[in-house]
């Protein structure tokens, strides 16, 4: 069973990088934590890279619920999910010695394609259009029907998502500790003939999202979970839900999620 002070370092491997990881683990070692060589040992993942680095560590992990997550920048980036620098490590593991952290949960989506396996995404699911065509989706909420969507794709966020591929497509920046998720469109087609909402949709954590293709000739569309493509040949339908699993995630206490949007875009 993982101990509270057994960390686990989730990063890309390069020369650099590796002599600073090296350093990291001498410093976590001085003081008094253990370094375990594979993620299901963890008490706290640590990942190391931007905001894209830390969701793959979430996704490559298993999405745990009983570890806490954490994300280490390196030099000249910034993050919503990163509050630390690889320069000042100390100053994270002497937070966490002494309760100077916070934590924070982060809710998910949980996304079924064609009905099979679950997966969960911390930040959006998308579903794209790969040829020079029109995709066609069928929405409908709660098992009744909404809209019918014409136009390049769909994403379906987080709140935390909601400051990314979300916001490009004009969604709103929503408070993680709001238990909702987000629809909105990308280049939808609006005219005499064709109609759609025209704007991004918020549905409360207990509504059921049902996304389904109903033309033929577009049915491999591109399926995004995070950062991530997901390799299936054909997509007839995509459901959205949320359940309680959230991200553990520890943040400083002066640091709240409206100082780094803040500090991101403003």
């Amino acid at each position: 069973m993982a101990k509270s002070k057994d960390l686990f370092f989730y990063y890309h491997h390069d020369n650099e990088t590796d002599q600073k990881v090296e350093r990291l683990q001498e410093i976590a070692e001085a003081n008094d934590f253990h370094i375990v060589d594979h993620h299901k040992n963890a008490s706290i993942i640590v990942s190391i890279g931007g905001d894209g680095t830390f969701l793959q560590a979430v996704r490559n992990t298993g999405f745990r619920q009983d570890c806490i997550y954490t994300g280490i920048m390196r030099e000249g980036q910034s993050g919503l999910y990163c509050d630390f620098n690889i320069d000042n490590f100390d100053e994270m593991l002497h937070s966490l010695q002494h309760d100077e952290l916070e934590v924070r949960r982060f809710p998910v989506i949980k996304t079924q394609v064609n009905g099979g396996t679950a997966f969960y995404c911390l930040n959006e699911v998308t579903i794209r259009s790969t040829i020079v065509k029109t995709i066609v989706i069928r929405v409908d909420i709660d098992g009744h029907y909404f809209e019918t969507f014409r136009g390049d794709g769909l994403i379906v966020a987080t709140p935390t998502g909601s400051t990314g591929y979300s916001k490009s497509a004009r969604g709103a920046v929503i408070d993680p500790l709001t238990a909702c998720y987000q629809v909105s469109e990308i280049a939808s087609l609006n005219n005499n003939q064709y109609r759609t909402l025209g704007s991004s949709f918020i549905l409360n954590k207990d509504r059921q999202l049902k996304l389904e293709l109903i033309e033929e000739g577009n049915d491999h569309p591109i399926i995004s979970l995070d950062n991530e493509a997901l390799p299936i040949r054909k997509v007839q339908s995509i459901e959205v839900s949320m359940d309680d699993h959230v991200i553990k995630t520890v943040k400083l206490k002066n640091n709240s999620y409206w100082d780094r949007v803040k500090r991101t875009f403003l």
